[in-house]
Formats: structure tokens, sequence, C-alpha cells
């Protein structure tokens, strides 16, 4: 009954037409042209955001490229960041209670059998738009060859390499941080493996001394998203199997939803202003972007181009295959959310604006919403995949080493594996991408140059992402609903076959009727059939 209510009262998707209706039920068209000066002025005000939020992403570079000019010391430079930074410490605020109350909320409201497909298909799409952008940004490499170039390595970014982490201790971090030990502590924290040199004397007497290294757990900074959202499905799974007490406990996170939600419409407005801000003081932060450019301009152009191809024309048409809508439009209706992903580079950030622009401009319904985007803005990361194989590929290049099939295999296959446990935070990507490397034996050293540009490439990377989580709900929202079309037309045509009713001639209220046909198709017997 939630799901017909919610659905009735979602907004229609971009590009429906609809009519103002009138005191007597008829539609209403308005009389004459309307004037260009007031659809100027009608178009500006419904899309004032995405219009604030477009100016504030350029007048950002403006300022950040004036800006350079004048001598700043550090502190100036991070002083001018300010603004952004209090939009990225809002949106970060809201995402616990956002991500935990609207999983419970949503895994509450579906029946299993429902959760457990629109589940499966949503890990499906993101499963094969993933190993799609991988295998992109595998193809565009070969054929760009960015490593081809002669790169100097910039100084000043070894300490913030990865440290090296086996292959194995990463996929066996990921299954730890789903079943975190500590929810608390998974607001903040989450599980990262350690090493440490054990000495061990021989065992036949004689002195030998091997060093083995041990793994040992330890916690690193930063929130275990994913730990979170396993749980909160499960919780909601549960508070259903309840039944009537819990009740008022799925009442109690729906509340807290929409709350949040309402919150976010408020932090929506400070958005153009924070996201001016930080890519302006991203530019400024930035030594020698020239010098950055020139040497490593066709791995930039690498992974933009492969960006661009999945973004507008891969995941467009995928949308377009099974909706038969506009894609565009549907891009559209997001496009607040997609600048936001943008300046803030966290594809955790944007998750709020993300739920309120689909929901809101693309006739997505809070349930499938809800459930689905904190999912997809933790375990589906078109881009990072696609970034992480270029990158691979690129650091391949540059020591002159081929790669066979195998490796190539090994990188698609790492890729979209290790894309799973990325940090849907800024750099969370190049985190990952030491996996890879060791997976087909490059040196992780040279991850410092992907980090020299990682401030521009990870923000195309971070539109990407969510760009792949909308279009999933949107996916989804039309899998529900002809669902239910169809569900219905079964459910009328079973009625009317087994109606246990007597013949119509035998039939006292069929006998009042008059011009009623044998088979009693008319309007009353379709209603009382539905």
């Amino acid at each position: 009954m939630a799901d017909n209510n919610d659905k009735e009262g979602r907004k229609p998707s971009n590009g429906e037409s609809h009519l103002e209706p009138l005191a007597n039920g008829m539609s209403h068209k308005k009389s004459g042209p309307e004037p260009l000066s007031q659809r100027l002025l009608r178009i500006a005000r419904a899309n004032l955001l995405v219009i604030l939020t477009v100016a504030g992403v350029i007048v950002g570079v403006f300022i950040g490229l004036g800006v350079r000019n004048v001598d700043l010391t550090i502190t100036q430079k991070i002083y001018i960041g300010f603004p952004g930074e209090i939009l990225i410490r809002l949106l970060k605020m809201i995402i616990i209670p956002l991500v935990v109350c609207s999983l419970v909320s949503g895994a509450a409201s579906l029946d299993p059998q429902a959760l457990g497909k629109l589940g499966g298909w949503a890990m499906l799409f993101f499963l094969v738009t993933t190993l799609i952008a991988s295998s992109i940004g595998v193809v565009m490499a070969f054929i760009i060859t960015p490593g081809a170039v002669t790169v100097d390595k910039p100084a000043g970014l070894n300490d913030e390499i990865p440290a090296h982490k086996e292959v194995i201790d990463s996929f066996l971090d990921l299954i730890r941080n789903i079943f975190p030990s500590n929810l608390v502590s998974s607001a903040f924290q989450s599980y990262a493996t350690g090493y440490k040199l054990v000495k061990l004397n021989g065992t036949d007497g004689k002195p030998n001394i091997t060093v083995e290294k041990v793994p040992i757990g330890t916690d690193q900074d930063g929130m275990n998203i994913l730990g979170l959202v396993v749980f909160a499905i499960v919780f909601g799974v549960a508070l259903r199997k309840l039944g009537e007490e819990g009740e008022i406990l799925i009442k109690f996170f729906n509340s807290f939803n929409e709350a949040t939600m309402v919150l976010v419409s408020w932090i929506m407005w400070y958005a153009p202003l924070g996201i001016m801000f930080l890519v302006a003081g991203k530019i400024v932060e930035m030594d020698k972007v020239g010098a950055l450019f020139a040497s490593l301009g066709k791995y930039i152009a690498c992974c933009m181009i492969g960006h661009a191809i999945h973004g507008f024309l891969v995941l467009p048409a995928i949308y377009f295959i099974f909706t038969r809508k506009n894609p565009y439009t549907f891009l559209w209706g997001i496009f607040t959310a997609l600048a936001t992903a943008f300046g803030t580079s966290s594809s955790s950030a944007t998750l709020p604006l993300m739920m309120k622009c689909v929901e809101e401009n693309n006739g997505v319904s809070k349930h499938i919403s809800r459930f689905i985007l904190p999912i997809g803005a933790t375990v589906n990361m078109d881009g990072a995949a696609l970034f992480q194989c270029v990158a691979a590929v690129f650091i391949a290049q540059l020591n002159n080493t081929p790669l066979n099939f195998i490796q190539v295999i090994t990188i698609l296959v790492t890729a979209t594996a290790s894309s799973v446990g990325a940090a849907g935070i800024p750099a969370g990507g190049v985190l990952t991408l030491a996996i890879i490397l060791e997976a087909i034996g490059l040196p992780t050293s040279d991850i410092s140059l992907i980090l020299a540009v990682d401030w521009l490439v990870d923000r195309t990377c971070t539109v990407l992402n969510v760009e792949g989580d909308a279009f999933g709900a949107g996916l989804l929202q039309h899998f529900v609903d002809r669902q239910s079309r169809q569900e219905g037309t079964s459910l009328n045509e079973v009625r009317l076959e087994g109606d246990p009713s007597p013949p119509p001639e035998q039939s006292p209220l069929i006998e009042k009727k008059e011009g009623r046909g044998p088979k009693g198709d008319s309007p009353i017997d379709s209603e009382s059939a539905l």
C-alpha cells in the first residue's frame, strides 16, 4: 500500500507533459503564445539552482587563475578554500543519518521478494557498467598510449604513496569491513591491515633466523560506509519481520529521513558558493600546472575522453535501450548533483543532493532512490575503475613493461573488484590503485605521478560514479513500474477468468442491468474485477 501511495505521489519525470487542472476537472492550456522574456524568466526560475551551480564552477576557475598570479602564503591559500570546506563538512555531517535511515526505511518498506529483485538487478547493472568502464579505460590507454612521453616525477609526493599491501589482505579487509565489530567506530574508522616483522629462530638447532611479515589489524581514519550499509539493510529487513511491533521504529526512521532531506534542500542553496571556492582553492594550491599538463597531458586526456565516452554515450545508451526515454533529459535533472560531485570530488558527499534531484526532477520514488543510491555510492565506481585501468597501463608503458593478455584480464577483474571497496572520498581510487599494480608486478612508487594530477581526474571520476548511480535508480524505477503494470494486468485477467459468480443470466445484479453482453464486459464489471 505504501508503494502505491508513493507512486501516486511522485512527480512526473522529465519530459512528461502535465496540464494544470481546473476545478471542473478539465485541463487548462494557456491561450496565446508566451512572450520570449516571460518564457526565459520561467525557465531561469525553474533551473535557478542549476544555473547558480554552473556559474559557481566557472567563477571559481577564473578566481583561481586570477589569484595564482598573486604571491600567497600556504596559509592564505588554505583560507581561500574555507567556504568550500564548510560545504564538505555540511554534506559529510548528514551522510550517516541519511544512509542509515534511508536504507532502514527502504528495506523495511519492501517485501523480501521485491528487495531481492531490486538488489539483484542493481548489482547486475553496477557490475556490467563497471566492467564496461574498465574495458574502455584499457582500450583508450592502448590507443592513446599516454605512457609514451617523458614525464618528470614531481617532488614532495612520495610520502603520500599508499603503503604496500598484499592483494589477499586487501580483499580480506573488504570482507572484514562488511561485518564491523563496532557500529559506533564504523562512523569514523575502518579496518585496515598493517604489517610487522617477526624474527623466527631455526628449529633444527642451527642459528638460522628468518623474518616473516605478519599482518596485524589496525584502525584507520575514514568512515566504514560499507559496514553501515550492510547493517542498515539487514536491520530494515528485521524490522519488517516484526510486523506491527516494528511499525513504530520504521515510522521513526522515515521521519528522521524526511527531516534529513529538508536539511539537504537547505544545503543545496549554499552549494554554488561552496563549489566556487572549492574549485578556486584547488587551482591556487597547485604548483606548475602548465608543466604538469605538458608532461601528463596525454594521461589526463585519456582519462577524460574515457569518462566522456562512458558518461555521455554508454550509460545513456543503456538507459535508452531499456526505457525508451530521453537519457539527456534525465541527465539535466541531476545536473546540480553532477556539478556538486565535480566540486566536492566525493560521491558520498554528493549522495544527499543526488537523492533530492532524482526524486524531484526525474520521478524516482523514494523507496527506490533511498535504497539503491546509498548502495551505489558504496559499490558502484565506474569512474574509479576506468581511471585505475588507464593508470595501470600508463605506468606499465612508462616502465616499458609489455602487458600480455592475462595481465590485461587481471587489470580488468582487479579494477572492477577493488572499485567496490574504494572509499567515496577524494582520492579514494588512488588508494586501491596499488592493489592493481601489485597484482601485475608494477612499481607502486609511480603512483606519485597519478597523485600529481589526481585533483582534476578524480573530479571527473566522481561525476561518472554518481551518474552511474542515478541511471541505475532510473532503470530500477522503470523495472518496478513495468512489473506493477504486468501484475495488474495478469491479476485482472485471473479474476475475470476465475470469477466464481454465477453466469450472467443467473446473477440478480446483472439481470437488473439492461444491454449487457453475455460476457459481462461492461465498465462496471471491469471496475469490480480490479
